[in-house]
């Protein structure tokens, strides 16, 4: 791997629309924020203010996209986000035809627009757009299930995405062993996509607490996000809340 693809990159994941939570972590210094249509019920033109908002700042928006139509997977792009995450990739077959529809001739067979913020409303002439676009947004599949773990080698040798971002909380959820991401088989999963990403040139992603960022750094993942804004609320309104419990408690 290249030196730069080396660098470790930060991404907080925003479950809230309002692009001020998008704004506000774009001030703070993260590399990307993670925008999400998979779980959350965000509006298309929601996440589209919110990469706005990130792009203000340099801060790089991935939008976790719904599974549908092509139209689902290159929307987001057409929006102007760095990049898509695409979640529960099961086998090679599936990661071949999200390139297709992703990525542009040569790679691929994504359809051509031009009209949207990433192609400047028309204001970036067709073969420049396409020469651009597929190198500057990127694909990230989400490796979730056992079976995909099976087939995580032949997922990754395969050509025209650019990251295998392993979730270990659906894994864990598969195993019936829901949140456990100590377990000896969740760590090993940690380990083979890592391993996998490695051998076929692609970055390694996963999720993590501030507490294990070193150590799956070390474990070669180079792209990791961390924290999520309804998480910080809740933390944050809870410590208040504590601080008046013990306040009243102490007199």
């Amino acid at each position: 791997m290249s030196e730069e693809q080396q660098r470790r990159v930060c991404i907080s994941e925003l479950n809230l629309a309002d692009p001020r939570a998008s704004e506000i972590a774009a001030q703070s210094g993260v590399d990307s924020v993670w925008l999400d249509l998979e779980h959350v019920p965000n509006s298309i033109h929601a996440i589209e203010e919110q990469v706005r908002a990130a792009k203000i700042y340099d801060c790089d928006a991935i939008v976790r996209v719904e599974r549908g139509s092509y139209s689902d997977l290159v929307r987001p792009l057409e929006m102007d986000a760095a990049g898509i995450i695409v979640p529960h990739v099961m086998n090679a077959d599936e990661a071949a035809q999200i390139v297709r529809h992703t990525k542009f001739h040569p790679v691929g067979r994504r359809p051509i627009d031009g009209g949207n913020a990433d192609g400047a409303y028309c204001g970036v002439p067709a073969t420049e757009y396409i020469e651009q676009a597929n190198r500057e947004r990127f694909v990230i599949l989400q490796i979730e299930d056992p079976e995909a773990l099976d087939q995580v080698d032949e997922i990754a040798a395969v050509d025209g995405f650019d990251m295998l971002f392993f979730g270990p909380g659906d894994f864990s959820h598969a195993l019936g062993i829901v949140g456990q991401i100590d377990h000896p088989d969740v760590q090993d999963a940690f380990r083979r996509v890592a391993e996998a990403a490695k051998r076929h040139g692609k970055f390694a992603a996963t999720t993590s607490s501030i507490e294990l960022l070193p150590k799956y750094a070390d474990m070669g993942y180079q792209f990791l996000a961390c924290g999520a804004d309804v998480l910080m609320l809740r933390e944050g309104f809870g410590a208040v809340a504590d601080a008046f419990d013990n306040l009243d408690s102490e007199r």
